[in-house]
């Protein structure tokens, strides 16, 4: 069976800054890439687009939103200069032609240049918090700036809202200070000022520092990502070095040192240390230490300082086993070498973990699954099939009436891990469709009959649970095993998409590595014909949050596909051993029942309004009045803040980690647990479970009458 990814990417493209001098200059290999995508999307895209003239319109609007969305560089004139390749990016990309690009490319690095120039001046001045004045952040339907001293009083306005920030910010700690302590005396404003608008100058320093990082090729990306979006909101270009974060991501490990590194001020700085990783089990470094120098073990060393810091990391990585020599400023000052052996390095935040709950006399489990997560190259290596089943043996073993499967926020990851889990619940039978280019169908099924466990189950879900997650629910829910509890639908994203090696495409490439491409090419279903597609899976029991009335799933994206059923597969859902509307209708009427329902639902409804509430004051007075009205409105849902239940939790070490177990393990699980005592979604879970071994068909009144 061929290896299938669901990955979410539920996001448009956003890009944070672009390189000013091009250090790879290389149009020949752009070319090939335009090239060789364009060959690669219309042939192997699921619902392939025609290349028009409205393509290139699409494509011409997603590019300059993904370069200047935020309307800070270009200029009208700019624009209106653009506008000639509108409906031409089509014959672009069929010539293989980066007129269009260069155009763009080159006049961003222009802008960029003099504002890095003009900045500072606007930030030696301070700013008066008395005038009245305002701005507004809805880039969306923002104007371009007409000329130079336009543009400065945009970015001087957006200065004066960040330095006004900051400004409250610390007047809020003098308040404090002087309220701990009646001798303090506070800060003068003016000085409160200067130290506010000198912390808006250093961040937009690191900004521009940030941008110094890229070169021409990540432009190149932002174009080339803004082709690929056309075609559906999934399907996307990935530079080698995306490549590689993306093989870490959806396998959860990766191997190298163990650190996450920074760059501030021309310096590579560790900014956490990675438990079970080398760093971490050695004691070699620590949290502010700045890397200098890199070298191979045996080899002359190389000065990382004001190196990119995508190369700098592949100095430092590499396999397993080998040595890196890294040379260290340590926090006291004191310089020195030290040597590290690379390990593989487990990222413990993406695996599933597992906690015993308990109720009364009653125990339960609850799994959470980040990702369904697997080894890219070998399947055989940890995966989220292979740590769900331990997981369930230890619940099992301690007891355990029922399991919770958290999904919420899951965004997707390998389907055959889903259809591996569907079969711990199952004795045999197809899990889900897909469809493929050209109507091919193909039924992926469970083939062991074997149950790992025959007790209830209860589904957690949000507007976030996509991809895999939506199968696995959908799954269960259609053999009627599992109760569906969360969102009105989970997110939509019925579509299969994989990573095409672009370097495999063409023979004889002379260029270097191309990178990949992400992209959809088959459609999956319910084992009952639906698509999950746009609609998503609806819960069996629903209970609102926070992001009810947000627009976030499939169908808010750009270019989704459509939704379609086919036939269903041949299954029988579970005879019934309870009386699911017996138990539904408990549930509902407990949400009736909850004071705390209707006020979640109010707390949806303000965050929609502040969702289009763009316009802010920049006058300190009318500031301070707007932020006490938002606080006054969050403290109206104290209540939600403070909800506990009375059931405890107990984390269980991780069946399948390899790590030992250390003091960061052990307070991340203690604060999950201290998150899950305050879930009124995992209490009704909970209660959901408790009725489900109360009320096995026979027991319950509804059941008895139905005999």
């Amino acid at each position: 069976m061929r290896k299938l990814l669901l990955i979410l990417f539920a996001g448009a493209l956003v890009f944070f800054g672009f390189g000013f001098v091009s250090k790879v200059d290389n149009p020949e290999k752009d070319k090939l890439l335009l090239e060789v995508i364009s060959y690669v999307l219309e042939r192997g895209h699921y619902s392939p687009k025609a290349i028009n003239d409205r393509f290139s319109e699409q494509v011409y609007m997603n590019y300059l939103d993904g370069l200047d969305g935020q309307r800070r560089f270009f200029l009208k004139t700019d624009i209106n200069n653009f506008k000639r390749y509108k409906t031409q990016i089509d014959d672009q990309i069929k010539g293989a032609s980066l007129d269009f690009f260069d155009l763009t490319y080159k006049q961003m690095v222009t802008r960029i240049e003099q504002v890095k120039n003009f900045y500072p001046e606007l930030l030696e001045k301070p700013f008066d918090f008395n005038q009245t004045d305002s701005i507004s952040l809805d880039y969306e339907n923002a104007a371009y700036a007409i000329n130079l001293n336009e543009l400065k009083s945009i970015w001087r306005k957006r200065f004066k809202l960040s330095t006004l920030d900051r400004f409250v910010e610390l007047k809020e700690i003098e308040q404090n200070k002087v309220e701990e302590d009646s001798n303090y005396t506070p800060k003068a404003d003016t000085a409160l000022e200067v130290e506010a608008r000198q912390s808006t100058l250093e961040n937009t320093q690191n900004f521009f520092e940030l941008f110094e990082e890229l070169e021409r090729k990540d432009w190149f990306s932002i174009y080339l990502n803004a082709i690929a979006l056309q075609f559906d909101p999934h399907t996307s270009y990935f530079a080698p070095e995306d490549k590689d974060r993306f093989d870490a991501s959806i396998s959860g490990k990766f191997e190298g040192i163990g650190a996450r590194l920074q760059k501030r001020n021309q310096e590579i700085k560790i900014v956490e240390i990675i438990s079970g990783g080398p760093l971490w089990r050695d004691k070699l470094i620590e949290v502010g230490d700045v890397i200098l120098r890199v070298a191979q073990k045996g080899e002359s060393s190389v000065d990382v300082s004001g190196m990119r810091l995508d190369d700098a990391i592949k100095l430092i990585k590499g396999p397993k086993g080998t040595q890196v020599v890294l040379t260290i400023k340590r926090v006291d000052g004191n310089i020195e070498d030290i040597e590290v052996t690379r390990d593989v390095v487990e990222l413990e935040e993406v695996f599933a973990k597992s906690s015993i709950i308990t109720s009364g006399k009653d125990t339960f489990g609850i799994i959470q699954l980040p990702k369904f997560y697997f080894n890219v190259d070998d399947y055989g290596e940890r995966n989220a099939a292979s740590d769900v089943k331990l997981e369930l043996q230890q619940l099992r073993s301690k007891g355990a009436k029922g399991v919770i499967l958290d999904l919420r926020n899951n965004g997707g990851g390998s389907l055959k891990t889903v259809v591996d889990i569907v079969g711990y619940f199952i004795e045999e039978g197809p899990v889900v469709q897909v469809k493929s280019i050209g109507g091919r169908k193909e039924v992926l099924k469970d083939e062991d009959p074997s149950v790992v466990w025959e007790a209830p189950v209860v589904v957690l879900v949000n507007e976030f649970s996509a991809s895999a997650s939506e199968i696995l629910a959908a799954a269960l829910q259609d053999y009627r095993r599992a109760i569906v509890l969360g969102s009105q639908q989970t997110f939509g994203k019925g579509t299969v998409q994989n990573v095409i090696d672009l370097n495999r495409v063409i023979s004889g490439n002379t260029y270097g590595n191309l990178g990949a491409l992400k992209v959809t090419t088959d459609k999956f279903y319910r084992i009952n014909g639906g698509s999950t597609q746009l609609e998503g899976v609806k819960s069996d029991v629903v209970i609102p949050n926070r992001y009810a009335e947000v627009n976030v799933g499939e169908k808010d994206q750009e270019n989704p596909l459509s939704w379609d059923r086919i036939s269903p597969a041949t299954y029988s859902p579970y005879a019934p051993q309870w009386s699911y509307s017996y138990i539904l209708e408990r549930s509902k009427q407990r949400m009736q029942d909850n004071p705390l329902i209707a006020l979640v639902q109010k707390q949806a409804r303000w965050i929609k309004s502040q969702q289009n509430n763009n316009v802010y004051s920049l006058k300190y007075d009318d500031y301070i009045k707007d932020l006490e009205s938002d606080r006054a409105r969050s403290d109206e849902f104290k209540a939600l803040r403070e909800f506990e239940s009375p059931l405890s939790f107990q984390w269980l070490p991780e069946a399948g980690s390899r790590q030992p177990l250390n003091d960061d393990i052990r307070e991340k699980r203690k604060r999950i647990d201290e998150g899950l005592q305050k879930d009124m979604y995992v209490s009704e879970a909970v209660a959901i479970l408790q009725d489900l071994n109360r009320n096995v068909l026979g027991k319950s009144p509804v059941a008895q009458s139905q005999k």
